[in-house]
């Protein structure tokens, strides 16, 4: 998820001034110097945070880290800053801040915190990660699927990304050696001191819980707050568990492609029950797995207007499908898109509308980028820097197979998210591999989605388990984490941001709203 106006760029003091609990000297921290900025969008500020490029050594190179801040609304009660970071990894905490922050959380959490978001190290507006010289150079990188189905199909994609990692090699640069999440969580422990707090308050969705559970495995004493929803489980993402890292890639480990299909079977569920509400109604699942077929046998294709075609291919349709499965509030609009195709209604509206939810527009500015937006090399740079791997594309082939078996998203996630791993060249020695358990003098809060596409509800129940004294919310819904779908998980998350004590139970929430139901 998630122009500028003037921004003050900092240097932090050179000398080290303490041993944290990474081990490791600690550059000295410096305060933000914010400038009013984005006035068309609300009542920001921007500034940046120097911090070292390597974490080893405090003195030497020095990268930037650009942040925006909504301030509080009630400045009498302020508790502090509430750092935010919306997963990818890659995604802009900035972009998040500027058009998610206004909507977030309860009207008491905005009175009493500054919302900051930051872009990581490596990331847009900060020191970036730059592979090419100009996004006309990523053409060889997108190839005409989705996700490759045919043995010549994966020789496209490795071509792609190859194509994409000889480039990192070649004008990477150092920062590409230090992107893992453990150096982020360091950062972000810098700008907590830059922006005065003595202890982190933080949120993080989807692979931000990654951030913030590293966080508090690195610096647990300094956790005020902290706030993981739609989380990802760190044992599977990092190392997995004996040695299944060897023939497993971190996609398929983290069982996203099973997640995706349990919410699937819900909404082909939720579907029948809405009969007249639902276009696809009437077996759904039936008729879904037809119209797979039916496309992985014979791609349509639609006229546009101009007189060009459009192809609607076996690919598309399962993009198109998990990309909707993330916002629940959509699936009327993805059943009459389904049923569209199906019916291959002549012109091309159902083919534009599937391909729109396909790639589903993020909340991205468009305004106040770099030149160089650094879109593809970011989640790569971090994930597999992260994480352990096969060495071998045939262990994405065999993997995706197998889970070809049992749904229809494994090739997507497996290829699609994590085989550029099978020959990343750089890696990040001062990444964090565990443990997990440590002990932070507040509980952390867990929030877990019962249907979640993207990120499995028992990654949620197995850092609760992880984190000594955690409460784990369970929301009895579908989508990817908890934002916008639930009063009830928002007035948890609100309680316990504003006064961070143990509750003692877990709680449980039910969506507001339920896809295809009488309103």
């Amino acid at each position: 998820m998630r122009r500028a106006g003037a921004v003050i760029a900092l240097l932090l003091a050179a000398m080290a001034c303490s041993m944290p609990a990474t081990g490791r000297a600690e550059a000295a921290p410096s305060k933000v110097a914010w400038s009013k900025c984005h006035a068309d969008l609300g009542r920001f500020e921007c500034g940046t945070v120097r911090v070292p490029l390597d974490h080893d050594q405090p003195n030497g190179t020095r990268i930037s880290i650009a942040l925006v801040r909504l301030p509080a609304t009630d400045p009498g009660r302020r508790v502090g800053s509430l750092f935010l970071n919306p997963g990818g990894p890659g995604g802009s905490g900035v972009d998040f801040t500027l058009f998610a922050g206004p909507s977030l959380f309860t009207e008491d959490v905005r009175a009493r915190f500054d919302l900051v978001g930051f872009d990581p190290r490596g990331i847009l507006r900060s020191s970036a990660l730059r592979c090419f010289g100009t996004p006309r150079q990523w053409d060889p990188f997108f190839t005409p699927f989705a996700f490759p189905t045919t043995p010549d199909e994966e020789q496209t994609r490795m071509a792609a990304d190859r194509h994409l990692i000889a480039a990192c090699d070649q004008r990477g640069g150092r920062i590409a050696e230090h992107m893992s999440t453990a150096n982020v969580a360091r950062d972000l422990d810098l700008l907590r001191q830059a922006v005065g707090d003595e202890k982190l308050s933080y949120a993080g969705y989807s692979y931000g819980s990654y951030l913030g559970v590293t966080y508090a495995n690195l610096f647990p004493g300094r956790v005020r707050a902290l706030v993981v929803d739609g989380v990802v489980d760190p044992i599977a993402w990092a190392t997995g568990t004996g040695d299944e890292a060897r023939t497993l890639p971190f996609a398929a480990r983290l069982g996203s492609d099973v997640a995706a299909q349990a919410t699937l079977r819900e909404f082909f569920r939720l579907c029948d029950a809405g009969g007249p509400r639902c276009a696809l109604s009437g077996d759904a699942s039936a008729r879904f797995a037809a119209l797979a077929a039916r496309l992985k046998a014979h791609p349509l294709t639609f006229a546009l207007p101009d007189g060009s075609t459009v192809r609607v291919d076996y690919s598309l349709l399962i993009a198109a499908t998990f990309g909707a499965l993330y916002d629940s509030s959509i699936w009327e609009e993805l059943a009459e898109v389904l049923a569209d195709v199906e019916a291959q209604a002549g012109s091309a509206a159902p083919a534009a509308r599937l391909r729109r939810l396909a790639v589903r527009p993020e909340l991205i500015a468009k305004r106040g980028f770099p030149r160089y937006p650094s879109f593809i090399e970011g989640t790569p740079a971090v994930a597999c820097t992260d994480t352990d791997n096969p060495d071998d594309y045939s262990a994405w082939s065999t993997a995706a197979a197998a889970s070809d078996a049992s749904g229809y998203f494994g090739r997507l996630w497996i290829w699609g998210f994590s085989s550029l791993c099978a020959e990343w060249p750089h890696a990040d020695g001062d990444r964090h591999t565990g443990p997990f358990n440590a002990a932070t003098p507040n509980p952390v809060l867990v929030v877990g989605t019962r249907f979640d596409p993207a990120t499995r509800y028992e990654g949620a129940v197995t850092v609760a388990r992880l984190l000594p004294n955690s409460t784990l919310v369970t929301l009895e819904g579908w989508g990817h984490t908890s934002l916008f779908l639930s009063r009830c998980a928002d007035d948890a998350v609100a309680r316990y941001l504003v006064r961070p004590q143990a509750s003692g139970d877990d709680v449980v929430c039910a969506q507001d709203d339920v896809p295809f139901s009488a309103r």
